[in-house]
């Protein structure tokens, strides 16, 4: 009974271990079902294709390019784990929403433009008006000729969709024209600013009301950068600071709405030399706390009541540099504190 019971153990052992040879040569790094969920660690880079000069390479780009990382500012020495700041409502707090500067008007659209693109198309469709001429490049689509209720003469419409200043977001404007006089070239400003801002409420409203099952274009995904026009960068002479590209009065315009949300007091501004001169009390509005607010239910800021100047200064035409100095003290603002400050101030700029 025991030899049996020996012969028996020993067969099941040998069984045992012909099983796992096998399962080596089933599943191992060199076996038929092999895991290649690595290979990509091995794939080599290889170069781009050789085209020649008189031939077009553009459909030869990368369609999903990484792009390179703007916001290093990482600084050196011993890592200290950061106060956690208040989450920023941004410009994605409200689906759409419309802008004014002056007589400009302009849709803030809280998605990117390659689902803002669909849905202006869907919108004419809807209301039965035919689109005469696209540029996804341009980020342009223009109607015929539309005759419009209680109105003399006919008029068209041109829709200009541009990249947001934050990342993920649109701007919108729509450009009005009557049928007379020169109608070959669109003038600078719309003929009628009431027709105007008609229909930029009127597809505003749709694009709110379409949020939720927005198609995407992958055309005009490509072809309108999705990157946003606000980065943190650092200066040659050490300080860091936000580059926006938005001409200067609409930026002037913008960081003080932002300041306001991101819980500065604004006790004097200065407009000929760009300056607004500001306190932080924390939260602009006290039923909105932040989401780690929970941490420190007793905490105040550690940098509450401190004064700062927000200097605007033009880099060119289309851009501007946003600059923070701490105010009344006697040494300059640490770096990690600057930063910080910066990047509040920087998500809340629409």
């Amino acid at each position: 009974m025991t030899n049996y019971l020996g012969s028996a153990q020993r067969a099941v052992l040998i069984a045992l271990m012909a099983i796992c040879t096998g399962c080596g040569y089933l599943f191992g790094n060199e076996g038929i079902f092999r895991d290649p969920s690595d290979d990509y660690k091995k794939a080599p880079e290889l170069p781009v294709v050789a085209v020649p000069e008189e031939t077009d390479s553009k459909e030869l780009r990368d369609l999903y390019a990484v792009p390179p990382v703007e916001e290093s500012l990482v600084m050196a020495g011993e890592f200290e784990v950061p106060r956690p700041a208040p989450l920023v409502a941004g410009a994605g707090e409200e689906m759409v929403r419309i802008q004014k500067l002056g007589d400009e008007r302009w849709a803030l659209v809280g998605a990117a433009p390659g689902q803002v693109w669909p849905q202006v198309r869907a919108f004419l469709a809807a209301s039965g008006v035919q689109v005469a001429r696209v540029d996804a490049s341009a980020g342009l689509m223009e109607t015929g000729w539309v005759q419009l209720e209680d109105r003399e003469m006919a008029a068209r419409f041109r829709f200009r969709i541009e990249q947001g200043v934050q990342r993920g977001t649109s701007e919108l404007h729509v450009l009005q024209m009557n049928q007379a006089g020169d109608v070959n070239s669109w003038p600078t400003v719309s003929d009628d600013p009431d027709v105007e801002s008609e229909m930029l409420r009127a597809v505003s409203q749709f694009l709110a009301n379409s949020s939720d099952s927005a198609p995407v274009s992958m055309i005009a995904e490509q072809a309108i950068s999705g990157g946003g026009r606000i980065t943190m960068q650092e200066s040659p002479e050490g300080y860091t600071y936000i580059r926006l590209e938005l001409p200067y009065e609409r930026a002037w315009a913008s960081l003080g709405r932002a300041l306001e949300k991101s819980g500065f007091e604004i006790t004097d501004r200065d407009r000929s030399s760009g300056d607004y001169y500001v306190r932080l009390v924390g939260l602009a509005d006290e039923e909105e706390e932040g989401w780690f607010d929970w941490l420190f239910p007793d905490e105040e800021h550690p940098m509450a009541g401190r004064e700062f100047k927000v200097s605007v200064a033009s880099l060119d035409e289309r851009a501007v540099e946003i600059r923070l100095q701490q105010q009344n003290a006697t040494e300059p603002l640490p770096k990690r504190e600057e930063q910080g400050l910066l990047a509040l101030i920087k998500g809340n700029i629409q």
